[in-house]
């Protein structure tokens, strides 16, 4: 049973669909199809599974496509990437009315967003998850953008889509590393705002874990509601939208310390948020038991719960980087309690040090 949800941001508010089946419903995508023509951006991975389907599904409603496949892989979520979408629109003579259809993960969704946002300054697009991490979070909320070799996620825009098919049917191809990565973010919602939804997820992460297909598309649709309440009360992430990055601090660290693609984003994501727990305690905030609470539950989704030892200086050095950095200050997503998140800015360096000494394996 199909499942529609709504980001609320006035007359670019848009609908977010959650179900099977749905990369076969055309009528879910006309109405942000007002041409005969859209271009999809894929990758050599997800096209052979569902390119051609939805081809098909846009040939039922007259819609014309151009493929533009690209390397799979975080590696390529940069500039050279990114104009390969540039050359192969201006080569097919894509205009400001041809929609851009975004199939695929996290990297595709943010890289086709960007280009929708600057291509002719802006042309309409839709997103189209294929795995978990993209139906939960970066598919919803308009960031878009490609990678630095100094930072994650440095570059880009806020640009929002018409709309979000996430078909539940696309998980079953998802390796299940992948589908772990997704539950981490899954996870991060019971964290920061939603401690029903957390002890929800306690309860049922063997189901997940089986891909059953209700529990699935509940996590799914509690994981979106959250995300556009968020984004709804605050799209350019000025206040609470800041919450949604528990973890993300000291994963992107990861990530960008390890070379781009040799960690998943939700691996480090899962072990970024062990670090801001346990530097939560050491703020006295939560206790050891919401801490072994937490890390047991992504130690069930076998996610890691240590980090990489990069050394202490190279995490400040890349932590420095992020994007929530203000006056100099590293602003940290951390627990009060679990249930509920705060933004905080001045942790003691001797605090931050022995989170990162305590934390990490070599």
């Amino acid at each position: 049973m199909m499942q529609t949800l709504t980001v609320g941001l006035g007359e670019r508010s848009y609908p977010i669909f959650i179900g099977s089946g749905l990369l076969g419903r055309a009528e879910l995508l006309q109405h942000a199809l007002p041409r005969r023509r859209a271009a999809i951006v894929t990758n050599t991975t997800v096209a052979p599974l569902y390119l051609e389907k939805l081809r098909q599904t846009l040939q039922a409603i007259s819609v014309d496509s151009v493929p533009i496949i690209l390397p799979d892989g975080e590696k390529y979520k940069d500039s050279a990437t990114l104009n390969l979408i540039y050359d192969a629109l201006l080569s097919n003579r894509c205009e400001r009315s041809t929609p851009m259809i975004a199939l695929g993960g996290g990297v595709i969704g943010d890289m086709t967003g960007y280009a929708a946002a600057t291509y002719l300054r802006g042309v309409p697009f839709i997103q189209i998850p294929t795995t978990l991490l993209a139906q939960v979070d970066s598919s919803v909320g308009g960031k878009t953008g490609i990678n630095h070799p100094l930072g994650k996620n440095m570059i880009g825009a806020f640009y929002q889509p018409q709309l979000v098919l996430a078909d539940t049917d696309t998980l079953n191809t998802l390796p299940d590393n992948e589908l772990a990565a997704g539950i981490a973010e899954v996870i991060k919602y019971g964290l920061i705002r939603d401690l029903p939804f957390f002890e929800w997820l306690e309860r049922n992460m063997d189901k997940l874990l089986a891909r059953d297909t209700e529990a699935l598309q509940y996590a799914i649709a509690r994981s979106c509601r959250n995300k556009a309440e968020v984004v709804a009360a605050d799209e350019r992430e000025s206040g609470e939208r800041a919450l949604l990055n528990l973890g993300h601090t000291f994963g992107h660290a990861i990530e960008s310390g390890m070379g781009y693609g040799n960690w998943l984003h939700g691996d480090g994501v899962a072990a970024g948020t062990a670090m801001a727990a346990d530097l939560s305690q050491r703020l006295g905030w939560i206790g050891g038991q919401d801490v072994a609470r937490i890390r047991s539950l992504f130690e069930r989704t076998r996610l890691p719960v240590a980090a990489p030892d990069l050394g202490a200086e190279k995490y400040l050095e890349l932590m420095g980087l992020d994007k929530k950095v203000e006056g100099g200050k590293i602003r940290f997503v951390l627990l009060k309690a679990i249930g509920r998140a705060v933004v905080y800015g001045d942790v003691p360096e001797t605090l931050l040090r022995q989170t990162l000494e305590e934390t990490t394996r070599g």
